[in-house]
């Protein structure tokens, strides 16, 4: 990055998925190719040139390219990208946070937010609260003297709980506080936390970005002075990623509108075939009137993502229910074009302890369901087979 900031192109009048496609190409100048090239070096000329290019630094041309697409899809003036979803959280925290400081959680984060949070934050001497709900009025309590950042995470993982965006933003601007989001549940296609005066946003660029379960990266989109004290920390601890891989996911989101809209419609469907199904006794799904957040999720976002949540009827084994899918897999992440289903309690969730996740009303028996983009009603066959042969 250097002296260079990763600067927004001037797109706020195209559409979607016009940004995923066009926007943070890389210009194939020499053979005028239709595909961005990719450029392996990690090493670059240092005289008579505008930017010293070094990996580490986050200012290949891939990686420089790539920030624009985000940046523009995100509605801010600059990004950065990483090397994994917790490179960024733990970057963009720390570069915030120092001694003596004091962060406000919400109650139900990712696992490993979660635990970087519980596990590390003491060791700085940076203090943290959690909050009692994920109301307004919570994260006000919540509020100290030294309170820096307020850091927020909707729809939840795994439960899909919905925080007040814009409530949150303003409570903070009113006491000068920092706020970030990870949005990586929604995605930029389903929700733009900075209309809503979000300052920072997060994402595991390995789901809805890469959206075919074989990338892992990061990203973060903000200010440019905001992007410039991440950097600062950032080319430090040394999280960048491959320029390979960065080809990868700038190829990947040229699709993404497409792939989140179409996992968005099946989710949707899918929430309602087992809302209505008499071995489910609980769905979790921002888009189901049912779902104790729905109008604000209607407020808030442009579509309610392709994640869902569920639990069967306690007589039904749930480990023996995943053996018997056929179509959908049990996997670990989420976001690719594939459907799969894990238990957090297992995976995403299993650095916490058994009364960490009761505290979040996360039960043993819960299920994840990312729903990819197959027919839904393949989808539904297979979880009918799955418990018939129980």
């Amino acid at each position: 990055m250097g002296n260079q900031i990763f600067s927004m192109e001037k797109s706020n009048k195209l559409g979607i998925n016009t940004i995923c496609t066009h926007v943070g190409e890389v210009k194939d100048e020499q053979f005028k190719g239709a595909v961005s090239p990719i450029y392996l070096s990690s090493s670059y000329q240092f005289y008579d040139v505008d930017i010293k290019r070094y990996p580490r630094y986050f200012n290949t041309p891939n990686q420089e390219a790539l920030c624009r697409k985000i940046a523009a899809l995100e509605k801010t003036e600059s990004a950065l990208i990483f090397g994994s979803g917790m490179a960024a959280i733990s970057t963009t925290l720390m570069a915030f946070l120092q001694q003596g400081d004091h962060v406000v959680l919400q109650q139900t984060l990712y696992g490993g937010t979660y635990n970087l949070v519980v596990e590390e934050f003491h060791k700085f001497g940076i203090e943290y609260t959690f909050t009692n709900s994920l109301a307004v009025d919570d994260f006000k309590t919540a509020i100290q003297p030294n309170t820096k950042v307020i850091f927020i995470e909707t729809p939840s993982n795994p439960l899909l709980k919905i925080v007040d965006i814009q409530g949150v933003a303003a409570l903070a601007k009113e006491h000068g506080i920092i706020t970030m989001i990870d949005n990586t549940f929604a995605s930029p296609i389903n929700q733009t936390p900075a209309d809503f005066g979000i300052d920072i946003m997060i994402h595991s660029a390995t789901k809805y970005m890469g959206g075919h379960s074989d990338i892992l990266a990061g990203a973060v989109a903000a200010s440019e002075n905001h992007i410039q004290k991440i950097w600062n920390l950032a080319k430090n601890l040394g999280g960048s990623l491959s320029d390979f891989t960065v080809w990868m996911l700038e190829r990947s989101m040229k699709t993404m509108s497409l792939r989140v809209r179409r996992q968005s419609e099946n989710a949707l469907k899918m929430a309602h075939y087992l809302e209505s199904n008499t071995n489910v006794a609980k769905v979790y799904y921002p888009g189901l009137p049912s779902h104790e957040d729905y109008e604000l999720a209607v407020f808030q976002m442009e579509d309610f993502g392709g994640m869902l949540s569920f639990e069967l009827n306690e007589e039904i084994d749930t480990m023996d229910f995943q053996r018997n899918l056929q179509l959908i897999k049990p996997s670990m992440s989420l976001a690719g074009i594939e459907s799969t289903v894990l238990s957090p309690s297992q995976t995403s969730h299993a650095l916490l302890s058994e009364e960490e996740r009761a505290a979040q009303g996360i039960k043993d028996g819960l299920i994840r369901f990312s729903v990819g983009i197959e027919e839904t009603e393949d989808l539904i066959a297979d979880i009918e087979q799955a418990i018939a042969r129980l």
